[in-house]
Order: structure tokens, then C-alpha cells, then sequence
């Protein structure tokens, strides 16, 4: 099936429809992406055209297309222990400063996609505990969240493929962390995988429920979003992070001007930044 080519009209209406939806912003390169992403979703549901999917979601009233193409529109690749060093400084920093915390010790990991970041760090607090046993006398919890429902459940499994698998992980930790489940997928151990409280969030809307954290991971995200949303989503983020809270941003994001919520902390290699106490 050939699918149609939407107009310059089509194109805008539906990247309005998105950015009131979830925040996201569509480049100017928005075209492949839309026909990419909703292609697959239009042959899934046997419809003829994209057109006929955004008429759909444009008038109907039932939520559960609107969400399939949010999820088709908003699901982005991830891999293990991105960048580094954000895991580096939470293990030989951070960890060590909430380590006698005389409450519970709470990190959240948003637009956790399909699950390596919220793992990854699991990964780091389980080796910390293996070298100082009577740290985190509370517990320490971590919470993930994405806008996507099927992304969510998907995680909430701990199997990945052997694709996700090889991306970013050492032999090491993948020998200790995973057994095979099948011929082309792994599974992560139950104590990694319970570790995580994977929970839907959409970024525009209110973090008050899932309360107050100590470390906030929002990288490779807001470069979707426009200034406006960008600073929403930091001055919320900046709500429910303790005074002193740590938080970590993608390698080309920035706290967008909003100087007076965060100070930049330099480390060798990288940078994340800390709340100011009010």
C-alpha cells in the first residue's frame, strides 16, 4: 500500500495536534518523521490512508488512537549507561552523599523510553551496595516515567533483545545482570528489575504525585520541546527536587536561562546541576 503524501496544511495542523498533546515539537524535517512513525500504525490498523488516521483522531472521542499515535510519534531509541558519565558521577558522587540519608533516597528517571536509563542506574546502586552494605538504610527508590503506555509495559518486563542488549552494556554486567530467556531476547534479574516503579507522565502536566526526588535524570528530551515547555518542565522539575538535589540533563540540553532555580556543577568529564535551597 502507497500511502499518501499530506499537505503543507495537513502537515501543521497535525504538528499543532502533537505540541497540545505532549509538548513535542516537529522540525522542519517533520514530513519523514511523520510518514516514518505513522506508516507502520496506518498498515496496523488497516486504514488507507494517514489522512484517515488523523481524521480519526482529529473527531473521534475515544482516547485509545489518540495514544497509539502519540506512542508512534514520541518513542525514541535509548541504550545502556548513555553517555557515562552521568552513571559515573552518581556512583562515585552522588551515591556516597546519600548514603546515611535518614529517609528513603528517591531518583527519577523521565521519558525512561524502554527502560536501559531507570536500569542502568539500578545497576549502579546495586554495585554501590555490594561495596558499602549498610548504605541507604531507608531504601532508595526509583521511579520511571514516559508518556508512553506501550513503551511502559514493554520495560516493566526487564527483557530486551540482543540488539538493545549490545548497546552500551559491558560483558560484564550483562554476565551478572542477565540470563537468556529465549534464542534472541535476555532477561534482568528480579532484583534489578524490581527496583524501578515504572509509572505513566506526561512532561506538561503535574509531577505533584510522584513526589519529592533527590536526583532527576531528563536527558535527550527537551530538545523536542519549545522554550516555553522547556522552561515549564525545569521549573517543575526544580518543584520536586530536595534543595541540593542533583539534575541531569542530555549532553546538548541546558537549563534554558533559568539560573536562579540551578548552579552548574563541572565535573571531569561532564556536567549536571544542582538545585538551589530556597
Amino acid at each position: 500500500m502507497k500511502l499518501d503524501q499530506l499537505t503543507p496544511y495537513e502537515l501543521s495542523e497535525f504538528a499543532h495536534f502533537l505540541e497540545r498533546q505532549c509538548g513535542i515539537v516537529l522540525n522542519e524535517q517533520k514530513d519523514y518523521l511523520v510518514y516514518s512513525r505513522l506508516g507502520p500504525l496506518v498498515r496496523q490498523e488497516n486504514l488507507t490512508s494517514i489522512s484517515e488516521l488523523l481524521n480519526i483522531i482529529y473527531k473521534s472521542h475515544s482516547s485509545k488512537m489518540r495514544e497509539k499515535v502519540v506512542d508512534a510519534m514520541t518513542t525514541n531509541e535509548t541504550l545502556w549507561f548513555r553517555d557515562k558519565y552521568p552513571f559515573e558521577i552518581l556512583n562515585q558522587t552522588l551515591l556516597s552523599q546519600f548514603a546515611n540519608a535518614n529517609r528513603k533516597v528517591r531518583i527519577w528517571s523521565a521519558a525512561c523510553s524502554s527502560g536501559q536509563e531507570p536500569y542502568s542506574i539500578a545497576m549502579c546502586i546495586h554495585e554501590y551496595k555490594r561495596k558499602h552494605p549498610r548504605a541507604f538504610p531507608f531504601g532508595v527508590e526509583i521511579v520511571a516515567t514516559d508518556i508512553s503506555t506501550q513503551m511502559l509495559e514493554r520495560a516493566k518486563t526487564g527483557k530486551f533483545d540482543s540488539i538493545s542488549i549490545s548497546r552500551g552494556l559491558a560483558e560484564e554486567r550483562k554476565n551478572r545482570f542477565f540470563k537468556a530467556a529465549d534464542k534472541n531476547h535476555m532477561q534482568l534479574n528480579k532484583e534489578i528489575v524490581s527496583m524501578v516503579n515504572f509509572r505513566p507522565q506526561n512532561l506538561l502536566n503535574s509531577y505533584s504525585a510522584l513526589g519529592r526526588f533527590d536526583v532527576v535524570f531528563c536527558r535527550n528530551v527537551l530538545i523536542y520541546f519549545s522554550l516555553d515547555n522547556k522552561r515549564k518542565i525545569l521549573q517543575q522539575i526544580a518543584a520536586c527536587l530536595q534543595n541540593d538535589g542533583a539534575l541531569f540533563l542530555g549532553a546538548s540540553e541546558s537549563i534554558a536561562g533559568l539560573n536562579q532555580l540551578f548552579s552548574l556543577e563541572r565535573n571531569n568529564p561532564g556536567i549536571f546541576y544542582i538545585k538551589k535551597s530556597i
